[in-house]
Protein backbone atom coordinates (compact mmCIF):
# COMPACT_ATOMS: atom_id res chain seq x y z
CA UNK A 1 0.00 0.00 0.00
CA UNK A 2 2.57 2.74 0.48
CA UNK A 3 6.74 3.19 2.34
CA UNK A 4 6.66 3.85 5.94
CA UNK A 5 9.62 4.52 7.66
CA UNK A 6 9.62 3.55 11.71
CA UNK A 7 11.72 5.44 14.49
CA UNK A 8 12.05 3.43 17.61
CA UNK A 9 14.04 5.61 20.78
CA UNK A 10 16.30 4.09 23.12
CA UNK A 11 12.92 3.34 25.89
CA UNK A 12 11.73 1.41 23.43
CA UNK A 13 14.06 -1.19 22.55
CA UNK A 14 15.60 -0.80 25.99
CA UNK A 15 15.85 -4.95 26.19
CA UNK A 16 14.85 -8.27 24.81
CA UNK A 17 11.37 -7.67 25.84
CA UNK A 18 11.00 -4.55 23.94
CA UNK A 19 12.84 -5.60 21.04
CA UNK A 20 10.52 -8.91 20.80
CA UNK A 21 7.83 -6.44 20.53
CA UNK A 22 8.84 -4.15 18.49
CA UNK A 23 9.67 -6.27 16.00
CA UNK A 24 6.29 -8.03 16.31
CA UNK A 25 4.85 -4.02 15.26
CA UNK A 26 7.25 -3.88 12.32
CA UNK A 27 5.86 -7.43 11.04
CA UNK A 28 2.37 -6.26 11.40
CA UNK A 29 3.20 -3.27 9.50
CA UNK A 30 4.75 -5.34 6.66
CA UNK A 31 2.07 -7.77 6.89
CA UNK A 32 -0.45 -5.20 6.27
CA UNK A 33 1.58 -4.66 2.61
CA UNK A 34 3.56 -1.61 3.71
CA UNK A 35 7.15 -1.32 3.11
CA UNK A 36 8.64 -0.58 5.72
CA UNK A 37 12.68 1.13 6.99
CA UNK A 38 12.97 1.00 10.33
CA UNK A 39 15.67 3.41 12.02
CA UNK A 40 16.21 2.50 15.58
CA UNK A 41 18.53 3.78 18.38
CA UNK A 42 20.76 2.31 21.20
CA UNK A 43 19.99 0.12 23.98
CA UNK A 44 18.00 2.32 26.62
CA UNK A 45 20.74 3.99 27.92
CA UNK A 46 23.56 3.03 26.30
CA UNK A 47 24.73 6.47 24.45
CA UNK A 48 25.15 7.65 28.02
CA UNK A 49 26.69 4.71 29.54
CA UNK A 50 29.46 4.61 26.86
CA UNK A 51 30.07 8.81 26.91
CA UNK A 52 30.30 7.70 31.19
CA UNK A 53 33.07 4.94 30.27
CA UNK A 54 35.12 7.05 28.04
CA UNK A 55 35.35 9.77 30.28
CA UNK A 56 36.43 7.48 33.26
CA UNK A 57 39.26 6.94 30.44
CA UNK A 58 40.14 10.45 29.34
CA UNK A 59 37.99 13.45 30.67
CA UNK A 60 38.28 14.60 27.13
CA UNK A 61 37.81 11.91 24.68
CA UNK A 62 39.07 12.73 21.13
CA UNK A 63 36.05 13.10 18.84
CA UNK A 64 37.18 11.15 16.09
CA UNK A 65 37.36 8.61 18.43
CA UNK A 66 33.72 8.90 20.86
CA UNK A 67 31.61 8.73 17.48
CA UNK A 68 33.11 5.37 16.82
CA UNK A 69 32.49 4.29 20.37
CA UNK A 70 29.15 6.04 20.43
CA UNK A 71 27.94 4.72 17.26
CA UNK A 72 28.72 0.87 18.06
CA UNK A 73 25.08 1.15 20.36
CA UNK A 74 22.55 1.97 17.59
CA UNK A 75 24.72 -1.17 15.67
CA UNK A 76 23.91 -3.48 18.45
CA UNK A 77 20.17 -2.49 18.90
CA UNK A 78 20.21 -2.54 15.15
CA UNK A 79 21.50 -6.17 14.89
CA UNK A 80 19.30 -7.66 17.44
CA UNK A 81 15.94 -5.92 15.85
CA UNK A 82 16.74 -7.51 12.32
CA UNK A 83 17.22 -10.77 14.70
CA UNK A 84 14.73 -10.53 16.26
CA UNK A 85 12.18 -10.06 13.11
CA UNK A 86 13.75 -12.90 11.40
CA UNK A 87 12.81 -15.19 14.11
CA UNK A 88 8.73 -14.35 13.42
CA UNK A 89 9.45 -15.56 9.40
CA UNK A 90 10.16 -11.81 8.11
CA UNK A 91 13.20 -10.78 6.19
CA UNK A 92 15.40 -8.28 7.61
CA UNK A 93 18.74 -6.50 7.11
CA UNK A 94 20.58 -4.40 9.28
CA UNK A 95 22.91 -1.34 8.14
CA UNK A 96 24.83 1.50 9.64
CA UNK A 97 24.44 5.23 8.94
CA UNK A 98 27.30 5.05 6.00
CA UNK A 99 26.02 1.66 4.63
CA UNK A 100 22.59 4.01 4.53
CA UNK A 101 24.19 6.58 2.61
CA UNK A 102 23.57 9.15 5.01
CA UNK A 103 26.02 11.36 4.12
CA UNK A 104 26.95 14.42 6.98
CA UNK A 105 29.09 17.56 7.43
CA UNK A 106 32.84 16.86 9.04
CA UNK A 107 31.89 18.22 12.68
CA UNK A 108 32.14 14.89 15.16
CA UNK A 109 28.99 14.98 17.91
CA UNK A 110 27.14 17.31 15.88
CA UNK A 111 27.47 16.59 12.29
CA UNK A 112 24.39 17.90 9.55
CA UNK A 113 23.18 15.40 6.81
CA UNK A 114 24.06 16.81 3.42
CA UNK A 115 22.34 14.04 1.76
CA UNK A 116 21.29 10.73 1.40
CA UNK A 117 21.81 7.74 -1.29
CA UNK A 118 19.73 5.02 0.27
CA UNK A 119 20.83 2.41 -2.91
CA UNK A 120 21.30 -0.64 -0.82
CA UNK A 121 17.91 0.41 1.38
CA UNK A 122 16.08 0.36 -1.85
CA UNK A 123 17.51 -2.92 -2.77
CA UNK A 124 16.49 -4.24 0.30
CA UNK A 125 12.79 -3.31 -0.08
CA UNK A 126 12.92 -4.29 -3.24
CA UNK A 127 13.98 -7.80 -2.23
CA UNK A 128 10.84 -7.68 0.20
CA UNK A 129 13.42 -7.37 3.41
CA UNK A 130 12.38 -4.72 6.27
CA UNK A 131 15.81 -2.89 6.30
CA UNK A 132 16.77 -1.38 9.45
CA UNK A 133 19.01 1.47 10.10
CA UNK A 134 21.37 2.58 12.54
CA UNK A 135 20.15 6.25 13.60
CA UNK A 136 22.44 9.24 14.76
CA UNK A 137 25.23 8.54 12.57
CA UNK A 138 26.29 8.99 9.05
CA UNK A 139 29.76 9.44 7.38
CA UNK A 140 31.43 12.60 6.77
CA UNK A 141 31.15 13.43 2.80
CA UNK A 142 34.86 15.10 3.01
CA UNK A 143 36.66 12.87 5.39
CA UNK A 144 34.90 9.74 4.87
CA UNK A 145 35.30 9.63 9.17
CA UNK A 146 32.35 7.91 11.16
CA UNK A 147 30.04 11.33 12.42
CA UNK A 148 27.09 10.94 15.16
CA UNK A 149 24.27 13.45 14.74
CA UNK A 150 24.37 14.72 18.30
CA UNK A 151 21.18 14.36 20.76
CA UNK A 152 17.60 13.44 18.72
CA UNK A 153 20.01 12.91 16.09
CA UNK A 154 17.69 9.32 15.00
CA UNK A 155 14.61 11.39 14.47
CA UNK A 156 16.39 13.55 11.98
CA UNK A 157 18.21 10.40 9.88
CA UNK A 158 14.52 9.09 9.97
CA UNK A 159 12.70 11.98 8.31
CA UNK A 160 15.74 12.31 5.99
CA UNK A 161 15.14 8.67 4.41
CA UNK A 162 11.70 9.21 4.46
CA UNK A 163 12.40 12.22 2.27
CA UNK A 164 14.80 10.09 0.26
CA UNK A 165 13.58 7.59 -0.35
CA UNK A 166 9.80 9.10 -1.11
CA UNK A 167 7.55 7.30 2.18
CA UNK A 168 4.68 8.58 2.81
CA UNK A 169 4.73 8.70 6.53
CA UNK A 170 7.30 8.49 9.11
CA UNK A 171 6.47 6.86 12.43
CA UNK A 172 8.32 8.45 15.56
CA UNK A 173 7.76 5.24 18.61
CA UNK A 174 8.77 6.71 21.81
CA UNK A 175 7.18 6.07 25.00
CA UNK A 176 4.50 8.39 25.41
CA UNK A 177 1.46 8.57 23.31
CA UNK A 178 2.02 11.69 21.33
CA UNK A 179 2.46 15.39 21.62
CA UNK A 180 0.99 17.18 25.22
CA UNK A 181 0.34 20.26 26.19
CA UNK A 182 3.08 20.35 28.55
CA UNK A 183 5.26 17.54 29.94
CA UNK A 184 3.05 15.43 31.85
CA UNK A 185 5.60 15.05 34.51
CA UNK A 186 5.20 18.60 35.45
CA UNK A 187 1.48 18.77 34.33
CA UNK A 188 -0.20 15.45 34.70
CA UNK A 189 -3.38 16.86 33.24
CA UNK A 190 -1.64 17.29 29.98
CA UNK A 191 -4.08 16.92 27.06
CA UNK A 192 -2.76 15.40 23.59
CA UNK A 193 -2.97 16.69 20.36
CA UNK A 194 -4.38 14.87 17.76
CA UNK A 195 -2.38 17.29 15.18
CA UNK A 196 0.16 19.73 15.12
CA UNK A 197 1.54 22.16 12.48
CA UNK A 198 4.96 22.02 11.70
CA UNK A 199 5.79 25.70 12.70
CA UNK A 200 4.20 25.18 15.83
CA UNK A 201 6.07 21.63 16.69
CA UNK A 202 9.22 24.12 15.31
CA UNK A 203 8.87 26.43 18.07
CA UNK A 204 7.84 23.82 20.56
CA UNK A 205 11.27 21.88 19.86
CA UNK A 206 13.73 25.35 20.10
CA UNK A 207 11.80 25.78 23.39
CA UNK A 208 12.72 22.66 25.04
CA UNK A 209 9.95 19.65 24.25
CA UNK A 210 11.88 16.44 23.97
CA UNK A 211 9.62 14.96 22.45
CA UNK A 212 10.74 15.76 18.38
CA UNK A 213 14.27 16.97 17.21
CA UNK A 214 14.57 20.28 16.13
CA UNK A 215 16.36 19.49 12.86
CA UNK A 216 14.00 16.28 12.50
CA UNK A 217 10.83 18.84 12.23
CA UNK A 218 13.08 21.46 10.30
CA UNK A 219 13.46 18.53 7.73
CA UNK A 220 10.13 17.68 7.59
CA UNK A 221 8.56 20.84 7.18
CA UNK A 222 11.28 21.30 3.98
CA UNK A 223 9.89 18.47 2.45
CA UNK A 224 6.47 17.98 2.94
CA UNK A 225 7.29 14.64 5.72
CA UNK A 226 3.75 14.15 7.93
CA UNK A 227 5.11 12.58 11.37
CA UNK A 228 3.31 10.26 13.00
CA UNK A 229 4.58 10.53 16.89
CA UNK A 230 3.20 7.36 18.42
CA UNK A 231 3.86 5.12 21.77
CA UNK A 232 5.90 1.82 21.32
CA UNK A 233 3.93 0.98 24.67
CA UNK A 234 0.54 1.13 23.12
CA UNK A 235 -1.70 1.02 19.83
CA UNK A 236 -3.36 4.65 20.80
CA UNK A 237 -3.80 6.95 17.71
CA UNK A 238 -0.63 9.40 19.06
CA UNK A 239 -0.12 13.04 17.34
CA UNK A 240 0.40 13.70 13.50
CA UNK A 241 3.15 16.30 12.50
CA UNK A 242 2.06 17.96 9.50
CA UNK A 243 0.48 20.73 8.30
CA UNK A 244 -3.71 20.17 7.13
CA UNK A 245 -2.95 19.72 3.04
CA UNK A 246 -0.12 17.40 3.75
CA UNK A 247 -2.04 15.42 6.09
CA UNK A 248 -4.82 15.16 3.76
CA UNK A 249 -2.75 13.89 1.33
CA UNK A 250 -1.79 11.09 3.73
CA UNK A 251 -5.03 10.29 4.08
CA UNK A 252 -5.95 10.05 0.22
CA UNK A 253 -2.79 7.64 0.08
CA UNK A 254 -4.20 5.47 2.83
CA UNK A 255 -1.73 5.88 4.90
CA UNK A 256 -2.09 4.18 8.34
CA UNK A 257 -4.17 6.09 11.31
CA UNK A 258 -4.75 9.38 10.09
CA UNK A 259 -6.91 11.27 11.87
CA UNK A 260 -10.79 11.31 11.15
CA UNK A 261 -11.82 14.67 10.16
CA UNK A 262 -13.66 15.08 13.40
CA UNK A 263 -10.92 14.22 15.63
CA UNK A 264 -8.69 16.88 13.66
CA UNK A 265 -11.58 19.76 13.76
CA UNK A 266 -11.58 19.40 17.80
CA UNK A 267 -8.69 21.23 17.74
CA UNK A 268 -8.58 22.83 14.37
CA UNK A 269 -8.25 26.28 15.13
CA UNK A 270 -6.98 26.24 18.97
CA UNK A 271 -5.63 29.82 20.65
CA UNK A 272 -2.44 28.06 22.36
CA UNK A 273 -1.21 24.57 21.32
CA UNK A 274 1.41 23.98 24.44
CA UNK A 275 3.48 25.28 27.15
CA UNK A 276 6.95 24.33 26.55
CA UNK A 277 10.10 25.08 29.09
CA UNK A 278 14.09 23.99 28.57
CA UNK A 279 16.66 23.78 31.46
CA UNK A 280 19.26 23.59 29.54
CA UNK A 281 20.47 27.31 28.78
CA UNK A 282 22.59 29.28 30.58
CA UNK A 283 22.45 33.58 30.32
CA UNK A 284 25.43 35.65 29.46
CA UNK A 285 25.37 39.18 30.28
CA UNK A 286 27.85 41.84 28.38
CA UNK A 287 28.46 44.69 30.65
CA UNK A 288 29.07 48.31 29.81
CA UNK A 289 29.66 47.42 26.01
CA UNK A 290 30.10 51.16 24.05
CA UNK A 291 26.87 52.59 22.42
CA UNK A 292 28.14 52.64 18.67
CA UNK A 293 28.09 50.98 15.55
CA UNK A 294 29.75 47.78 15.11
CA UNK A 295 29.69 46.54 18.99
CA UNK A 296 26.74 43.97 18.94
CA UNK A 297 28.12 43.04 15.21
CA UNK A 298 31.29 41.93 16.67
CA UNK A 299 30.33 39.94 19.60
CA UNK A 300 27.56 37.87 18.27
CA UNK A 301 30.18 36.93 15.00
CA UNK A 302 32.72 35.84 17.79
CA UNK A 303 30.01 33.85 19.42
CA UNK A 304 29.12 32.65 15.83
CA UNK A 305 33.26 31.23 14.63
CA UNK A 306 32.92 29.61 17.88
CA UNK A 307 29.74 27.88 16.29
CA UNK A 308 27.25 28.69 19.60
CA UNK A 309 23.64 29.33 18.22
CA UNK A 310 22.22 32.03 20.54
CA UNK A 311 18.76 32.04 21.85
CA UNK A 312 17.42 35.44 23.04
CA UNK A 313 18.68 38.77 23.15
CA UNK A 314 17.96 42.11 24.94
CA UNK A 315 20.06 44.89 25.09
CA UNK A 316 19.29 47.69 27.45
CA UNK A 317 18.54 51.67 27.10
CA UNK A 318 22.30 53.21 26.60
CA UNK A 319 23.50 55.61 29.44
CA UNK A 320 23.19 59.01 28.52
CA UNK A 321 25.95 59.64 30.71
CA UNK A 322 28.00 56.74 29.90
CA UNK A 323 27.15 55.93 26.38
CA UNK A 324 27.33 52.30 27.06
CA UNK A 325 24.94 49.82 27.70
CA UNK A 326 24.42 46.13 28.54
CA UNK A 327 23.90 43.09 26.19
CA UNK A 328 22.44 39.94 27.47
CA UNK A 329 21.51 36.55 25.91
CA UNK A 330 20.94 32.87 26.16
CA UNK A 331 22.55 29.88 24.71
CA UNK A 332 23.15 25.96 25.54
CA UNK A 333 24.50 25.82 28.88
CA UNK A 334 27.38 23.33 27.23
CA UNK A 335 28.74 26.06 25.21
CA UNK A 336 28.49 28.45 28.46
CA UNK A 337 32.43 28.13 29.22
CA UNK A 338 33.47 28.25 25.48
CA UNK A 339 31.03 31.01 24.98
CA UNK A 340 32.95 33.21 27.82
CA UNK A 341 36.11 32.23 27.17
CA UNK A 342 35.88 33.51 23.36
CA UNK A 343 33.94 36.87 24.26
CA UNK A 344 36.80 37.28 27.07
CA UNK A 345 39.38 37.63 24.05
CA UNK A 346 37.51 40.40 22.85
CA UNK A 347 37.53 42.65 26.27
CA UNK A 348 40.56 45.45 24.77
CA UNK A 349 39.05 45.25 21.24
CA UNK A 350 35.45 45.79 22.21
CA UNK A 351 36.30 47.71 25.36
CA UNK A 352 33.17 46.18 27.83
CA UNK A 353 33.88 46.28 31.44
CA UNK A 354 32.77 42.16 32.44
CA UNK A 355 31.20 39.53 31.71
CA UNK A 356 28.38 37.82 33.82
CA UNK A 357 27.29 34.52 33.68
CA UNK A 358 23.72 32.54 34.85
CA UNK A 359 23.46 28.98 34.64
CA UNK A 360 20.66 29.14 36.71
CA UNK A 361 17.62 29.46 34.43
CA UNK A 362 15.10 28.21 32.83
CA UNK A 363 12.86 29.11 29.68
CA UNK A 364 9.24 28.79 29.71
CA UNK A 365 7.22 29.14 26.19
CA UNK A 366 3.74 29.71 25.04
CA UNK A 367 3.08 28.16 21.50
CA UNK A 368 0.05 28.76 19.55
CA UNK A 369 -1.11 29.68 15.96
CA UNK A 370 -4.11 31.48 17.28
CA UNK A 371 -2.34 34.00 19.23
CA UNK A 372 -1.57 35.78 16.05
CA UNK A 373 -5.42 36.47 15.73
CA UNK A 374 -5.94 36.81 19.23
CA UNK A 375 -4.66 39.87 21.14
CA UNK A 376 -4.02 39.72 25.15
CA UNK A 377 -1.83 36.23 24.91
CA UNK A 378 1.03 37.88 26.14
CA UNK A 379 -0.52 39.79 29.11
CA UNK A 380 -2.65 36.50 30.10
CA UNK A 381 0.99 35.00 30.03
CA UNK A 382 2.70 37.51 31.90
CA UNK A 383 -0.18 37.51 34.87
CA UNK A 384 -0.67 34.21 35.25
CA UNK A 385 3.26 34.01 35.54
CA UNK A 386 3.13 36.64 38.07
CA UNK A 387 0.63 35.39 39.89
CA UNK A 388 2.51 32.21 40.92
CA UNK A 389 4.83 34.65 42.18
CA UNK A 390 7.75 34.16 39.56
CA UNK A 391 10.19 36.79 37.88
CA UNK A 392 10.95 37.49 34.77
CA UNK A 393 14.34 38.14 33.39
CA UNK A 394 14.10 38.12 29.82
CA UNK A 395 11.27 38.04 26.92
CA UNK A 396 11.65 37.07 23.66
CA UNK A 397 8.28 36.22 21.28
CA UNK A 398 7.58 35.60 17.79
CA UNK A 399 4.55 35.17 15.52
CA UNK A 400 3.00 32.12 17.54
CA UNK A 401 5.47 32.17 20.14
CA UNK A 402 5.87 33.61 23.71
CA UNK A 403 8.96 32.80 26.07
CA UNK A 404 10.39 33.62 29.44
CA UNK A 405 13.59 33.64 31.08
CA UNK A 406 12.89 32.63 34.92
CA UNK A 407 14.95 31.22 37.68
CA UNK A 408 15.46 27.57 37.18
CA UNK A 409 13.55 26.58 40.27
CA UNK A 410 10.65 28.52 39.14
CA UNK A 411 10.47 26.88 36.15
CA UNK A 412 8.00 24.29 37.16
CA UNK A 413 5.59 26.80 38.64
CA UNK A 414 5.45 29.16 36.00
CA UNK A 415 4.16 25.86 33.48
CA UNK A 416 1.81 25.01 35.67
CA UNK A 417 0.67 28.58 35.62
CA UNK A 418 0.37 28.97 32.09
CA UNK A 419 -1.42 25.95 31.44
CA UNK A 420 -4.10 26.36 33.56
CA UNK A 421 -4.57 30.29 32.69
CA UNK A 422 -5.05 28.90 28.79
CA UNK A 423 -7.39 26.29 30.06
CA UNK A 424 -5.42 23.30 28.53
CA UNK A 425 -5.83 20.92 31.20
CA UNK A 426 -7.57 17.39 30.58
CA UNK A 427 -10.44 16.63 32.66
CA UNK A 428 -8.64 12.95 32.30
CA UNK A 429 -5.59 11.68 32.51
CA UNK A 430 -4.17 11.16 29.19
CA UNK A 431 -0.61 11.64 29.78
CA UNK A 432 1.16 8.06 30.34
CA UNK A 433 4.95 7.69 30.54
CA UNK A 434 5.49 3.85 29.65
CA UNK A 435 8.86 4.09 29.59
CA UNK A 436 10.69 6.34 32.22
CA UNK A 437 12.60 8.47 29.68
CA UNK A 438 9.82 10.36 27.76
CA UNK A 439 12.02 9.63 24.41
Amino acid sequence: MGLVVQKYGGSSVADALGITRVAQRIVATKKAGHDVVVVVSAMGDTTDELTDLAQQVTPLPPPRELDMLLTAGERISMALLAMAIQNLGQVAKSYTGSQAGVLTTSHHGRAKIIDVTPGRIRQALEEGAVAIVAGFQGVSQDTKEITTLGRGGSDTTAVALAAALGADVCEIYTDVDGVFTADPRIVPSARRIPRISYSEMLEMAACGSKILHLRCVEYARRYQIPIHVRSSFSAKIGTWVADLKVLQAARQARVVDTPSASEEGEMEQPIISGVSHDRSEAKITVVAVPDKVGEAARIFKTLADAEINIDMIVQNVSGIATGRTDISFSLPRADGQVAMTALSRIKDEVGYEQLLYDDRIGKVSLIGAGMRTNPGVAARFFAAVAEAGVNIEMISTSEIRVSVVVDEDDVDNAVAAAHRAFDLDSDEVEAVVYGGTGR
